[in-house]
């Protein structure tokens, strides 16, 4: 069985596992944002994205980059790199503005 699964998932021994494991994790918490933005604009009625969707954003782009330097891949890197940085900034610019309600982070497509 450890064969299989070793083979199946290009990996060695159980830490280099782990680290899949993690990137599984990662991704899984990356597409749950996408999730997270339908739930809540088919309930605003209109293309909405909560706050929420930022963070599992940072979340799982953080964990990816993580796995991606670890397996050294330079593509993964670059993109989540610099995607990192999206989250992080519009994170900045939704708390930068307190005074104002959960909308400021609506985006309307007509």
């Amino acid at each position: 069985m450890e064969d299989w699964l070793f083979g199946f998932l290009n990996i060695d021994n159980w830490f280099e596992f782990w680290w899949v494991a993690l990137g599984f994790l990662a991704q899984g918490i990356f597409a749950s944002r996408f999730i997270v933005q339908w739930i809540a604009s088919e309930k605003a009625g209109r293309s909405y994205v909560p706050v929420a969707f930022w963070y599992l954003s940072i979340s799982g782009g953080l964990l990816m980059l993580a796995y991606a330097i670890y397996r050294q891949d330079p593509v993964f890197i670059l993109g989540q790199s610099t995607g990192v940085i999206v989250y992080a900034r519009n994170l900045v610019l939704i708390h930068r503005n307190k005074h104002a309600g959960p909308d400021d982070a609506v985006h309307d497509q007509t």
